[in-house]
C-alpha cells in the first residue's frame, strides 16, 4: 500500500514539473483568414510576441519545429488550404527558441495538434565533386567598417543561388530545399566560397524571371547540369536514414 501511495505521487508530481517545463502563451487569438491574398509571414519579434498572418497549419508547423514541407507526413487537406491569423503574447522577452516551444503549445491547444519523430529510410542525393574538380573560388570578406560583411550570406530562388564566402552545407541546404529531398555533403570540400547558379527549371514559365533577374532562358541547363558545368559538382541518387515529422492529430480550431 505505501508503495503504491509513494508511485501515485511520484506520478503525479512528474505531471506537474512536466506541465511547469512546456512553455506557453500568456494571450492567443486564432481566427480565420477568407482572402484570396497567398502572400502569408510567422515573424517572432523581441517582447515575447509572436504573429502569423495568412498562414496554414503545414507552414505553422514548417515554423514551430524548424521542419521543411517534404520532412512533414500527414500535412493534407485542410491543413495546406485554410489559412489563419494568429497572434500570442508571452510575459517578457524570451529568446526565439523559446517562442518556437511556445507555438509548438499554441498548436497543440488550439489545433490539437498532435506529431512524433521518425526516422525511414528515403531517397536522398549525394553532393560530389565532378570530374575536373570544383571551380568556384575561395571567398572573402569586404569587412570594412560601416559595410555589412557578406561572410557566409547566401540566397536562392527558382533559378539562381548565389553565396559569397559561404560554407558548402549552405549549398546543401539550399539544395535539400529545391530538390525536396535531403542532399548530404560527400564532397569533402572545406573552407569559405563564392559561388554563382543559374539553371533553367523543367517547368520554368516563359514569363519574367525572379525580381531583378532576366526571364529564364528556355533553353537553358538542369540544375543538375548547371551544378557540374558552373560548380564542378555533381548530385548522385541514392538512399539514407531521413529523420520525419509525422502529423497524428490535428483538428480546425475554434475562433477567437
Amino acid at each position: 500500500m505505501t508503495t503504491r501511495c509513494v508511485t501515485a505521487s511520484a506520478v503525479f508530481l512528474a505531471g506537474v514539473l512536466y506541465a511547469q517545463t512546456v512553455p506557453t502563451f500568456d494571450v492567443t487569438s486564432v481566427k480565420p483568414n477568407k482572402s484570396v491574398d497567398r502572400r502569408f509571414g510567422i515573424t517572432p519579434s523581441p517582447g515575447g510576441l509572436v504573429r502569423a498572418t495568412n498562414t496554414t497549419l503545414r507552414q505553422l508547423i514548417n515554423a514551430a519545429y524548424g521542419t521543411p514541407d517534404f520532412r512533414i507526413i500527414g500535412a493534407t487537406g485542410w491543413m495546406t488550404t485554410d489559412r489563419f491569423d494568429i497572434e500570442a503574447k508571452a510575459t517578457g522577452d524570451p529568446p526565439r527558441a523559446q517562442l518556437l516551444l511556445m507555438l509548438q503549445s499554441l498548436l497543440a491547444d488550439r489545433f490539437k495538434l498532435v506529431v512524433h519523430r521518425e526516422t525511414r529510410e528515403l531517397p536522398t542525393y549525394d553532393l560530389v565533386v565532378a570530374k575536373g574538380g570544383p571551380k568556384f573560388k575561395e571567398g572573402k570578406c569586404f569587412g570594412q567598417p560601416g559595410l555589412q560583411n557578406p561572410c557566409g550570406a547566401f540566397s536562392g530562388s527558382a533559378t539562381h543561388f548565389f553565396a559569397r564566402a559561404a560554407k558548402i552545407d549552405q549549398l546543401t541546404l539550399f539544395l535539400s530545399s529545391h530538390e525536396s529531398r535531403v542532399v548530404v555533403d560527400k564532397t569533402g570540400v572545406t573552407g569559405e566560397y563564392d559561388m554563382d547558379l543559374t539553371w533553367t527549371p523543367v517547368d520554368a514559365p516563359l514569363g519574367p524571371g525572379d525580381a531583378g533577374q532576366a526571364p529564364p532562358d528556355p533553353n537553358g541547363p538542369s540544375i543538375f547540369t548547371a551544378l557540374q558545368e558552373q560548380l564542378g559538382l555533381r548530385l548522385e541518387p541514392s538512399k539514407g536514414p531521413v529523420e520525419i515529422l509525422v502529423i497524428q492529430n490535428a483538428e480546425k480550431p475554434a475562433e477567437n
